[in-house]
């Protein structure tokens, strides 16, 4: 199938979406560093040297801390322009930087106590467990050490995502403990009435963004929307279709590429979410999503009784046509990867796109017939890539690319699949000198 038709115009931005997000997160950061910087110069000094590092180390745990809430807070206009995988990545590195953070902050307060008062460090440790203010702060850090192990990779491997994400929720009640932990250290959090408005805004901020992404929005959405299944369609063996309306759906923000945090209540337990893509463009008054049985939630989904209600988390994701920058697309896609492509390609307008495929056979290439209509319709081109990667069967290498699309260096190109194909051709695109701008990805998960 050959592309004929025109290019498709795509609207010119002075700074791309994700470049305007990502100065507003280091412009946030930057500022409140610097107003904790002023606040502790005024009024940091401990009662010798060692104690006026311990705060120092002290004041920026806490700027970590608002910043993790932002991170997961979910609010739309940083995820649809930075995207969730992104935050996700951003929220671990900046919890293990809080952990060592939290670490020097509390081995500083035991040094510095234990050398003005001439005693042991263990004694000391003891004495200060017995100050209520300090107790406070000895257990948000431990919750942090016990949440930060549990989410190193070799141990987070070993557990169930249920039980790892029921230990996360325990960073909620080492925030508390800390907030009240600085409010009884007079000397940083009340030290004068600019210092007081700051800390509280700060901390009102950060908390009120969290509940208000993760909790307020959502219930509200459902409550506004009443999600509800109207068919649920096999497509293959393992792999199933599910049909969700609900009321004004036309005022859901939802855009093609994106996905959800699906929960169906009356059929699993409440605690089971997936994220899944909406496997075509929303319309305003129906959504899809496409999955395949990989788990027990994924694979009962086939079950799932037509008039159901759903419970809708979201939609989250950047991986959507508000990044394009190129007329031309090329949209790559593994396995069920070709879900959120599958919706991407509604939006397209008859013009210059290519569609590749991978797929072990064409038995697993799932909606291969939308799929197909789509591009023909649009005067494309679907190229589908069967078999396994080998020698002779190289399609995501930097000269595979190029044979398949010899103008791929022209194009925007938009990458889902399993993490292996998606980091070979993110690999590829890199040897082709790809600017990072053209270049789209995003990993639909939790963690």
């Amino acid at each position: 199938m050959e592309a004929t038709s025109s290019q498709v115009p795509v609207r010119r931005r002075t700074v791309p979406p994700v470049v305007a997000a990502r100065w507003a997160l280091w412009t946030f950061v930057i500022a409140n560093l610097a107003i904790v910087e002023v606040l502790f110069l005024n009024a940091g000094t401990g009662q010798n040297g060692v104690l006026t590092v311990a705060k120092f180390f002290g004041l920026h745990a806490a700027v970590l801390m608002l910043f993790q809430l932002l991170l997961v807070a979910r609010l739309p206009w940083l995820d649809r322009r930075i995207g969730m995988d992104r935050l996700t990545v951003w929220h671990r590195w900046v919890g293990f930087t809080l952990l060592w953070t939290l670490l020097t902050h509390a081995v500083l307060v035991v040094l510095g106590f234990a050398r003005l008062d001439d005693a042991s460090m263990l004694k000391t440790f003891f004495a200060l467990a017995g100050v209520p203010a300090s107790l406070l702060g000895m257990l948000a850090a431990a919750i942090v050490v016990v949440v930060a192990s549990v989410s190193a990779r070799k141990v987070r491997r070993r557990l169930r995502y249920e039980t790892w994400h029921g230990l996360h929720l325990l960073l909620y009640v080492a925030l508390g403990l800390a907030f009240v932990h600085q409010l009884q250290e007079t000397t940083t959090f009340t030290s004068s009435a600019f210092a007081k408005i700051y800390w509280w805004a700060l901390w009102l901020f950060a908390f009120g963004a969290l509940v208000t992404g993760r909790i307020v929005m959502p219930l509200w959405r459902n409550a506004y929307h009443r999600f509800q299944v109207t068919a649920v369609i096999p497509e293959s063996d393992d792999v199933v279709s599910v049909h969700v309306t609900g009321r004004h759906l036309d005022r859901l923000p939802a855009r093609a590429g994106q996905f959800c945090i699906w929960r169906f209540p009356g059929h699993h337990h409440w605690w089971l979410a997936n994220p899944f893509s909406l496997s075509a463009a929303p319309d305003g008054r129906t959504l899809r999503l496409t999955a395949k049985a990989v788990g027990t939630a994924s694979a009962g989904l086939r079950h799932i009784p037509v008039g159901s209600r759903a419970f809708v988390e979201g939609p989250y994701g950047a991986f959507t046509s508000l990044h394009r920058t190129r007329p031309g697309a090329l949209l790559i896609a593994g396995g069920v990867g070709i879900t959120p492509v599958r919706a991407l390609l509604e939006e397209e307008a008859a013009g210059d796109v290519v569609v590749l495929s991978r797929v072990r056979s064409e038995a697993d290439a799932v909606l291969v017939d939308e799929v197909q209509a789509l591009v023909e319709d649009r005067g494309g081109e679907l190229h589908l890539l069967t078999g396994r990667t080998g020698e002779g069967s190289t399609p995501f290498e930097p000269d595979g690319l190029r044979a398949l699309v010899p103008d791929v260096a022209e194009r925007d190109v938009y990458v889902c699949g399993p993490p292996a194909m998606t980091s070979a051709v993110l690999t590829a695109l890199r040897g082709l000198k790809l600017p990072h701008r053209q270049v789209h990805a995003e990993r639909f998960g939790l963690v």
